[in-house]
């Protein structure tokens, strides 16, 4: 399950883990101009953890979800 607001600066994503097993907390992604922010509370150390990615990272991401193991570099097509 998940929810989507949108706040006067970014797109705030939440996920939220379906109970199962092995449940974990929520994760929360903050969708900014320039960044994109995915934060976790890491209920061990009571504090919440939190990843900074670029737009070029998050979509190498993307595309990585979607590939087999290896290495690439994504490249713009050609304008034209």
């Amino acid at each position: 399950m998940f929810t989507i607001e949108h706040d006067f600066d970014a797109t705030v994503i939440t996920l939220v883990d379906e109970p199962g097993p092995h449940l974990q907390e929520d994760v929360t992604i903050q969708a900014f101009e320039d960044c994109v922010t995915i934060e976790q509370l890491d209920p061990r150390q009571d504090e919440v953890q939190k990843i900074t990615l670029s737009l070029s990272q998050l979509r190498d991401l993307a595309a990585a979800l979607d590939l087999p193991e290896g290495v690439y570099q994504l490249r713009r097509a050609p304008q034209g």
